[in-house]
């Protein structure tokens, strides 16, 4: 634990810390809470953008979470989670659990009005295939 943590109350943790973050965030942005439930097996949405950062928790289950740029990962309840927005593609959010429901909470830093996602056509996927990281 570092220093700055050190006088926390009793139940308090901080889990992740993301210093670079805030540089991400749109000028006049507004935060959105954002819970995602995941019945089971479900693949979530499709390859999407988000007009802003996200950093979020997962809150029960796993999630198969792969951006543009990374390799694939499963993240358990408890894990934390960033996504840059703008021009990286969210790949997979899928619920990694064939026989029970998984959920995860974010915040997201958006401007006002902008729409919590945007897919992405096969086609600009096509074009952006080198970018995707196989294995892990």
């Amino acid at each position: 634990m570092s220093g700055e943590h050190a006088h926390l109350p009793p139940g308090v943790e901080v889990i992740t810390t993301l210093p670079e973050a805030a540089a991400r965030i749109p000028a006049g942005a507004e935060a959105r809470t954002i819970r995602v439930t995941l019945p089971p097996g479900d693949p979530g949405a499709p390859p999407h953008r988000h007009p802003g950062p996200i950093f979020g928790y997962v809150t029960q289950g796993q999630i198969l979470f792969e951006l543009e740029g990374q390799p694939p990962r499963v993240l358990k309840a408890g894990d934390a989670l960033f996504e840059p927005g703008g021009d990286v593609i969210h790949l997979q959010g899928a619920n990694n659990l064939p026989d029970a429901q998984s959920q995860l909470v974010v915040t997201m830093f958006a401007p006002p009005g902008t729409p919590i996602l945007t897919l992405v056509g096969a086609e600009e996927l096509a074009e952006r295939r080198h970018l995707r990281v196989t294995g892990s």
